[in-house]
């Protein structure tokens, strides 16, 4: 069974006043909300392999949509990315959109090599930004990858891997 408290007023702890309690809570809307308080949360998982052996980025299928409720407003971006590559002089690169303009990014996997594995190696890159996009409009953040010399392979998602992209809206 569920309990509940029921008052209309609290006393200051020194007695010297009260504190009226009118529905504070509810009918809350992000724009009575504190600046730098988080007004939504998306999230999205994909384990799906994509690999490529161009120096051209491409998508890696990670990609996810928020549509923030003001043009003040930020929007924290989280990734964590399985990446792997197949040679020992290989490594990739990620990035980060939002629609078509690049907000960030990371470069990994230098000459990253187990002993006895012909330099097939993977890890986990990660990267936060936060991002100003001025915006009311729906907004796509995506992850693109790339090769660091043609014809050797990196993946995202190599076997049983995946990634992942956050997006918080933080009230500015």
């Amino acid at each position: 069974m569920a309990s509940k408290i029921k008052v209309d007023q609290l006393e200051t702890a020194d007695g010297t006043g009260t504190i009226a309690l009118q529905n504070q809570l509810s009918g809350m809307t992000s724009a009575s909300m504190p600046t730098g308080s988080v007004i939504q949360v998306v999230n999205t998982v994909n384990a799906t392999e994509v690999g490529t052996t161009s120096s051209t980025y491409t998508d890696t299928g990670t990609s996810l949509t928020i549509t923030p409720t003001s043009t003040s407003s930020k929007i924290l971006v989280i990734s964590s990315n399985h990446i792997s590559k197949e040679t020992n002089d290989t490594w990739g690169n990620l990035r980060c959109y939002r629609d078509s303009t690049e907000i960030g990014g990371t470069i990994i996997m230098r000459r990253i090599a187990r002993t006895g594995d012909s330099g097939r190696g993977s890890e986990t890159a990660s990267f936060t930004i936060l991002d100003s996009p001025s915006s009311t409009s729906s907004l796509t953040y995506k992850i693109q990858m790339n090769s660091n010399e043609n014809n050797a392979t990196v993946k995202v998602n190599y076997g049983s891997g995946s990634s992942t992209l956050c997006l918080m809206e933080i009230k500015g």
